[in-house]
């Protein structure tokens, strides 16, 4: 690829004023847009019970180790039979939630679920201590941090599923039972928590389930919820009249689609919004519309050599080998004693070596994404010839992508806000929830 010093050392005129080269960085393929979403929420979750980091007051009932019965004496308070997860609850996700089976409520039912963090004492029901909080099924109620507790549900016994939940959106502890959601409260605990289940009299059981069978609790259901009365209070924010026709209508006009603009200004014809933008009457995309020019490029500039790469791959792409050659010889020769265009001018050529170069490590250049990162750099190069543009920025994005941009970190500044806890926005992950959601 062209690096961006080079490549604006490389492009006299109007090239000079902007870097298409960095429109380059946007533009992944749907594998890299896929990997690029793992790794941002890769984080390992819990999927056992740590039997080596426990008070030891139960057995191991099952062999997956997701299964406990009490063994102890139940005389005092520190007699618990406390385990904690494997691993702590992930963070970069909008909510974390697991549940346990009351297997056998036992002798005094006193079962209880919750979240600790690692410095817990391993004899101490969930919530008895600081940094902790616990639903408690002998009297059904909810400790945080003392053992002094609140009501706040039912109680819960034998045949029941109680599950524990993290909303990183709202930053609150949540609580269900059988299926219902019991109730909330803050989370004001901070650092890694850890899932938490403990047994405290003879014959009580539990099995826990960190999600490799389906939830009792419609936690998807919940989830969307949440994110739906997140985006109410969005929607309750005043926005200017018709600013979101006129941000749709800069985006059509900032990459000439004409066609689709004109059907779209048909479409609000009987309601037009006002002529506002930004105090002129006319935006400045409209210029790229009905001002194009015929750029006569500089012969070794970064737009002339996208454009002859980009014939030069679609030769390939057509399985038109000799034609490739022949303009390969033609038109891309001159650009060998260039450095700046090295990279891309190497891969391209490479294309030529494979039977299947659709299918090679450099295929992405036969991919869509290189197809429209090369238009949209000549279209950043047209609309940088329009005289009244005052930041080159401008040619790059339309404002509808800098709003998404915008969007992007400040997501990411809320989730630094809550100690990085809570999801991201991401675009190319939202489209294609959406249209997960829309086939089903």
């Amino acid at each position: 690829m062209v690096t961006n010093q080079e490549a604006e050392a490389a492009a006299p005129g109007a090239g000079a004023t902007v870097d298409p080269m960095r429109l380059a960085s946007r533009w992944r393929s749907q594998a890299e847009w896929a990997c690029a979403a793992e790794e941002l929420e890769a984080e390992p979750a819990p999927s056992e019970l740590n039997t080596v980091n426990s008070s030891g007051l139960f057995s191991v009932v099952s062999t997956d180790k997701l299964s406990v019965k009490y063994l102890g004496s139940h005389h005092h308070g520190h007699d618990v039979g406390v385990v904690q997860a494997d691993r702590p609850a992930p963070t970069r996700r909008a909510v974390y939630y697991f549940e346990m089976s009351v297997r056998n409520a036992g002798y005094k039912g006193q079962t209880s679920i919750g979240f600790t963090n690692e410095s817990f004492k391993m004899r101490r029901q969930p919530g008895w201590e600081s940094n902790s909080c616990g639903y408690h099924g002998d009297d059904g109620q909810l400790y945080v941090g003392q053992g002094k507790g609140q009501a706040f549900g039912p109680k819960f016994t034998s045949g029941d599923i109680i599950g524990a939940g993290i909303n990183y959106l709202s930053q609150e502890f949540f609580f269900t039972k059988n299926g219902a959601q019991v109730g909330s409260i803050p989370k004001e605990i901070k650092g890694p928590l850890y899932p938490t289940i403990a047994v405290h009299s003879q014959g009580e059981e539990l099995t826990v389930n960190f999600g490799k069978e389906p939830f009792c609790f419609d936690i998807e259901g919940y989830i969307f919820e949440e994110k739906m009365r997140q985006q109410s209070v969005s929607d309750k924010l005043n926005l200017e009249p018709d600013i979101s026709h006129w941000i749709v209508r800069s985006y059509l006009l900032h990459y000439g689609y004409q066609d689709t603009l004109n059907a779209f200004d048909m479409a609000n014809a009987t309601d037009p919004p006002t002529n506002r933008q930004n105090g002129h009457a006319e935006p400045p995309e409209m210029y790229g519309l009905s001002h194009r020019k015929f750029l006569r490029q500089d012969e070794k500039s970064v737009i002339c050599f996208l454009l002859h790469s980009q014939r030069f791959i679609e030769y390939i792409r057509a399985e038109q080998l000799e034609d490739a050659v022949k303009y390969g010889r033609a038109n891309l020769a001159s650009f060998l004693t260039h450095k700046a265009f090295e990279g891309l001018l190497k891969d391209s050529v490479a294309l030529l070596a494979y039977e299947k170069p659709a299918e090679s490590c450099i295929g992405y250049l036969m991919d869509s994404p290189q197809r429209e990162f090369v238009a949209d750099a000549v279209n950043a190069a047209v609309l940088s010839t329009n005289p009244t543009m005052k930041d080159p920025e401008n040619c790059l994005y339309s404002c509808l992508e800098r709003l998404l941009r915008q969007l992007t970190v400040c997501s990411f500044e809320r989730r630094a806000f809550n100690n990085d806890q809570g999801d991201a926005f991401l675009l190319h992950k939202e489209v294609q929830n959406y249209e997960r959601s829309r086939r089903s």
